[in-house]
């Protein structure tokens, strides 16, 4: 059946329904999860045309030459790291890359040597795998709440909640003018400006929307991009402004571990209670399930 045909059948079918029914259904159509597994290959289908209109703008390391601390931080590990944005590349991608003599997995231990290890990888992305994990197993319903992803880089996890959840706003908070760009061109091509904003902003100027936000997302938020009082500073106005009862927060790695060897004023057992989740939901499939496991889930108290 044709689109046009498809819509005249489903407005007919509405004009059957009776009339005090009529509202109830339509809510039912907004809210239901129900056409998850129709809509979820074509949305799947968005995102990685998405990445890849993304992996043509940026360099193979995703990293900008304006992220100067970052790249500072990297280069400091103490096991050789590199960025690889897990969104603009699957496990595949880099297999790929890696034939064609474009990337590596490996370090030389001994320059000329065959002394070599595995390199170290870290992304400031999640994975389209991730993506749907939060969406599906980590969030409730979000018909009518507001998402604010602190930290917005590429805007991932904003497309994703545009595809996968009925959140009725979806803001990105971003500090680098440069991927507030590459945000814009991603909203305005896919025409997701009905519910997606982006702030070219620092978060600590954003205290009346995280006093609104329902949810919070944070993804290695703040360690590559501050200094350590620059980090405790955010943290503290952040765990200030997130006070919504019942609102939640979304975090990698877990807040114990981001607020460690920070000098903050951050009392957790006042503030938040960490929920459960569940990290076998996929058995059947081969997942990253460390990756899954760096993902915490907090209700606000």
């Amino acid at each position: 059946m044709e689109l046009r045909s498809a819509q005249q059948a489903v407005l007919q079918l509405l004009r059957t329904v009776a009339p005090a029914d009529l509202s109830a259904l339509l809510q039912w159509m907004r809210t239901t999860r129900d056409f998850d597994e129709l809509t979820a290959e074509n949305n799947d289908v968005i995102l990685k045309s998405i990445a890849e209109d993304l992996r043509s703008c940026l360099p193979l390391e995703t990293m900008l030459s304006s992220e100067h601390l970052a790249i500072r931080k990297l280069q400091e590990q103490p096991t050789p790291t590199v960025h690889v944005d897990a969104f603009l590349y699957d496990e595949d991608f880099i297999d790929s890359l890696c034939e064609k003599g474009k990337m590596s997995r490996n370090y030389c231990t001994v320059c000329g040597s065959h002394q070599t290890a595995p390199l170290g990888f870290i992304s400031h992305s999640f994975s389209l795998m991730e993506l749907k994990f939060i969406y599906h197993h980590v969030l409730p319903d979000l018909s009518g709440k507001i998402l604010v992803d602190v930290g917005s880089r590429l805007g991932t996890v904003l497309y994703g909640g545009y595809l996968y959840s009925s959140a009725a706003h979806l803001y990105g908070v971003e500090l680098n003018g440069d991927f507030c760009q590459l945000q814009e061109m991603v909203i305005q091509k896919y025409q997701f400006s009905d519910r997606i904003k982006v702030l070219h902003a620092d978060i600590c100027t954003q205290g009346s929307l995280l006093q609104n936000a329902d949810v919070i997302i944070m993804n290695n938020v703040f360690e590559y991009f501050l200094n350590e009082a620059e980090q405790a500073r955010a943290w503290e106005y952040i765990s200030h402004n997130v006070r919504k009862q019942g609102s939640l927060l979304v975090t990698v790695p877990s807040l114990e571990e981001s607020l460690s060897g920070l000098q903050t004023n951050i009392q957790l057992s006042s503030w938040v209670e960490e929920l459960p989740l569940n990290y076998d939901v996929y058995p059947q499939m081969d997942i990253d399930r460390e990756a899954l496991e760096q993902i915490h889930l907090y209700r606000i108290l």
